[in-house]
């Protein structure tokens, strides 16, 4: 699938999290489950794409959250989606990966963005909990959220972001 489609299958997937899902959620959780379903297609593009394509596709939809969702501090979820986005494209970028080994990086990753996120706020006096709190309330739940739905979209994202690299690194050696 071309870079192009795979935006516009992020554009739709940053309108469900930030629209639909919430409907489908019970009240009781709507506060603490925080969907990062971009976050885990930035991360397959740089499990499978590269982490040049990773590093762009993070900042350009941490940017887009950042002005959609969080307009307190613009540019928190840009830095830290094409930052982790990157260091995941980077850690396993001559290696092939697997199931469990993208399971486990996209849990790594998520942790990571949502740890970086917690103190940036925590340095500019936007939260005054604790680290343990957030992680028990916040980011522990939305972790086997972003797990449930990265396990759902395994096959296709690996088709769609492998598909477009191996068609375009074809067309260059010839």
């Amino acid at each position: 699938m071309s870079m192009q489609r795979i935006v516009g299958v992020m554009l739709l997937l940053f309108l469900i999290q930030g629209t639909l899902f919430y409907w489908f959620v019970p009240s009781s959780m709507v506060g603490r489950i925080v969907p990062h379903f971009t976050l885990a297609f930035v991360l397959f593009a740089g499990l499978y794409r590269g982490r040049h394509s990773a590093l762009i596709l993070g900042m350009a939809f941490g940017l887009l959250q950042d002005l959609a969702f969080y307009g307190r501090i613009i540019g928190i979820h840009s830095f830290t989606m094409g930052l982790v986005g990157y260091m995941t494209g980077l850690l396993l970028e001559r290696r092939k990966s697997t199931l469990l080994m993208a399971l486990t990086m996209i849990g790594m990753s998520t942790l990571v963005y949502d740890t970086i996120v917690y103190f940036i706020y925590r340095v500019f006096r936007l939260t005054s909990e604790t680290y343990e709190w957030a992680l028990s309330q916040h980011m522990v739940p939305s972790l086997f959220l972003q797990l449930l739905f990265s396990l759902a979209v395994y096959v296709p994202a690996r088709r769609w972001f492998e598909g477009s690299f191996v068609a375009k690194t074809e067309e260059e050696e010839t």
